[in-house]
């Protein structure tokens, strides 16, 4: 996988301010839990779930561009978006995999090997905020790899076959948000890591995770919820409007 992305990083000093971070936009579920309703091309805003979603991204200056993994039947829609919202960071989409893993893969063959970080983010998060999204990329920077997350409001309880077996500082848990960014290299050499290995993950942090690799976790906010029902979406309408 190495010898397909090999990339040489620049000096960041001198490009301390150009946009560094190729975003991939993952969209190629199942939408088993919206009774077959494709989530991302349903209306959102002004646009839809996918179109608000890219909006975030064009709008913040430290992204350079943005590819999207979808299902084939939903590209010309998404083009036809892109375009009425005049997303010019738009490079590529692409269909998925099997798996979200393969299906990132899929995404990571056409970043551009001028940029240095890689952003995944679910496409079904569309209330992201652009100053997050630069929030994450900055911490990313300093460590090697960030994601958006939240503290834990309820007490969260471990259970075994019905009974409760322990109940884990709440101060210490945290919500997974996306998006979660890498410095490319170091995403790369996890991505050898689990081919090797055949190693499956749904989380692109475990993925870092799985090589030692350090991860910052960045604070957003809670109002960047993922739609996986048809309840999500009103309440994104909500939120957004």
């Amino acid at each position: 996988m190495s010898e397909i992305f090999e990339n040489t990083e620049n000096s960041k000093n001198s490009e301390k301010h150009r946009p560094d971070t190729s975003v991939i936009l993952v969209c190629a579920g199942n939408a088993s839990r919206m009774n077959g309703v494709n989530k991302i091309l349903m209306p959102l805003g002004n646009s839809n779930v996918i179109g608000i979603c890219m909006q975030a991204f064009q709008n913040c200056p430290d992204v350079a561009e943005i590819i999207i993994v979808t299902k084939p039947e939903s590209a010309q829609t998404i083009r036809e978006t892109a375009e009425s919202l005049q997303i010019s960071k738009l490079k590529e989409i692409t269909g998925g995999g099997a798996t979200r893993q393969e299906s990132v893969m899929q995404g990571l063959r056409l970043v551009s090997k001028s940029t240095d970080y890689i952003a995944i983010h679910d496409g079904a998060r569309p209330l992201v905020k652009p100053e997050h999204i630069t929030k994450v990329i900055h911490d990313a920077r300093v460590f090697g790899g960030a994601t958006l997350g939240v503290p834990v409001k309820d007490t969260i309880k471990t259970v075994d076959e019905g009974l409760i077996t322990d109940t884990p500082p709440r101060s210490s848990l945290w919500i997974t948000q996306t998006p979660q960014v890498f410095r490319k290299r170091l995403y790369f050499e996890a991505v050898d890591f689990a081919l090797e290995h055949h190693l499956n993950f749904t989380d692109d942090c475990q993925l870092i995770e799985s090589i030692g690799g350090k991860i910052c976790m960045t604070t957003g906010d809670y109002t960047n919820i993922k739609i996986t029902t048809p309840e999500d979406r009103a309440i994104a309408e909500v939120l957004l409007s």
